[in-house]
Parts: C-alpha cells; structure tokens; sequence
C-alpha cells in the first residue's frame, strides 16, 4: 500500500508536466497567430507599397521603360553605366542636380541642428507662455509643401513679394531676387524649409531632454558647473539617441527636397536649384524614360544608406 501511494505521488508531478507539455505548443501556436493576425494589415500595406515598389523598380531600372511603348526591351546596367559615364546627358544633368541636393543638405542640416537644440533649450526651462510658443513652432510643420510652397512663392516675389515690399518701407532701396538670381534661390529655400521643418526637431529634441535625470544638473550646479558646462557634458550625452534619430532624418529628408525648389523656384536659375529628385520626377514622368529615373533613384538610395551608415558609426563610436 505504502509503495502504491508513493508510486502514484511520483507519478503525478509526471502527469502534470507531460499534459502540460502537451497543451504548450499549441498556446504559442495560437499565440503566434493572434500576433500574425494583429501584424496582417501592416504586412500587407508593408507588402504592397513597398516591396512590391522596390522590386518593381528595380526591374524598371533593367530595361527602356515607356508606359506608352508596348515593349519594354531588357538592357541590363545600361541605364547605371550612362549615369556614370561623362559626357551622357542624363549622367551630366543627373550629377548636376545631386550637386545642387548636396549644397542643400549642408547648407540646411547644420541650422536644422542648432536651431532647434537653442529653441528646445529654451523651452525646457519652463518658460512663461512656453505651451504657446511650442505650439507656434510646430504649426508651420502641419501645413503641407504645396501650402508652403505657393505661399514662400508669393511672399518672396522679386517683384510683387511681400518681403521686398516690408524691406522698401524699412528704407531698403535695392530689390532683392530672392528666387531669380544666386545665392538668393539657396537662401529662400533654406530659410524656407528651415522655418518650416524645425519645430519637428525642437519637438523631438524637447521631448530627450525631458527624460534627463534633472539630478545631473543639480549635482553640476553644486560642483560649480556653468549653462555651457552643463550643457556640453550633461545634455548633449543625454541626447545621443535623440541626436542619432535627428539627424538621420534630417540627412534623408534634406536629400529627398523636392517641393520648396519646384514651387518657389521652379529648379532655377539655370536649373541650379533642381533638386535630384525634382530631375528624376522629370525624367521619369515628363520624359517617360522610366528605367534611368529609377537607376537614378537606386544611386540616391545608395548613398543615402552609405551616409546613414557612417552616421550610424559616428554616433555609436562616440
């Protein structure tokens, strides 16, 4: 009786765990697919506008695409050789206009950082009226490119532009091109998207330096530490991943400008503003020569990923 009992108490822990082992696999079964069901309408959008875009580019950037021509014929890495071949017309207008995107994104990326660091700075100081002064940052961020573009267009219209009209009631004599003559064009599209786009930045900035521990500062100040001080070594480290994030962004979105040159400068003057995007849209929707548009625009996204790269290694060595 003694070893029955004992038996069938050993016995029972056994029996607990195999029915338990049992009935496992099939709750991560089921687990798995209620997340698989959650994830099914993101993987499907993910799916249809951007894997499907990506190989269907690629395909394009393999062969003369016109959608008006029934044929498309195959012409394998024609369309890269002619972009890195000197004296094409497309290679030349196509390193022509990565050209002006590269003058622009390093005129632009510097104040997209300083900028918004000071307004942010600012800001976390719990200034009076600082949820107003937030939310005005940010409005101009809400409207969208062709807002900004038409209304930039009519305000810094050499001749009927409302800046060369304030500047001549300052007692300004001489008319400004601001978007017909160098280095005007540069400086309306950078203060343009400048004023624009950097309340997003002090947004995310802010958002960072609300998450340092506000001790560090306090044990600074007791050692002596000044604004500067603090500054340098309490919050920019505290900002590292919010940095990384920022100017990744900023990089990418500075290279993909598009609307403020096609609305405010039409790409002039002398096609020194068009933009590399604004050259492939040409090409590939005016021109219809869809396969160098899209050779095109796989070189862009090469070196956009060969930036963020280093960006990537900068910040994580630091």
């Amino acid at each position: 009786m003694i070893d029955t009992a004992t038996s069938t108490v050993l016995e029972a822990p056994r029996i607990r765990s195999f029915r338990g082992a049992s009935r496992g696999p099939s709750v991560h079964v089921r687990r798995n697919l209620t997340a698989y069901l959650f994830l099914a309408p993101f993987l499907l959008l993910f799916i249809v506008f951007i894997v499907v875009p990506i190989v269907l580019g690629l395909w394009i950037s393999l062969h003369t695409w016109n959608p008006i021509l029934p044929t498309k014929p195959f012409v394998g890495l024609d369309n890269y050789a002619d972009l890195f071949t000197p004296g094409t017309l497309t290679g030349d207008n196509f390193w022509q206009s990565m050209g002006a995107t590269g003058i622009f994104t390093i005129a632009t990326f510097p104040l997209m950082l300083a900028v918004p660091l000071a307004l942010a700075s600012l800001l976390n100081r719990n200034i009076r009226g600082g949820s107003a002064f937030r939310s005005s940052l940010f409005a101009p961020y809400v409207l969208g490119v062709a807002v900004v573009g038409v209304m930039w267009n009519f305000f810094l219209n050499p001749q009927l532009g409302v800046v060369n009209a304030a500047l001549q009631a300052l007692g300004f004599e001489e008319t400004i091109p601001w978007t017909s003559a160098m280095p005007w064009a540069w400086v309306s599209l950078v203060a343009v998207t400048v004023w624009w786009t950097a309340g997003f930045n002090t947004v995310i900035l802010l958002a960072g330096m609300k998450g340092i521990n506000p001790d560090l500062y306090d044990a600074a100040a007791v050692d002596g530490a000044g604004v500067w001080t603090r500054f340098w070594h309490i919050t920019l480290p505290g900002l590292r991943p919010v940095m990384l994030f920022v100017t990744t962004l900023t990089v990418i979105s500075s290279a993909n400008m598009f609307g403020q040159s096609y609305l405010i400068t039409q790409g002039g003057p002398g096609e020194r503003t068009r933009t590399v995007i604004m050259y492939i849209a040409e090409e590939g929707l005016a021109n219809q020569q869809m396969g160098p548009a899209a050779a095109m625009s796989y070189v862009l996204f090469a070196f956009l990923a060969i930036i963020s790269i280093i960006n990537f290694r900068v910040q994580r060595e630091k």
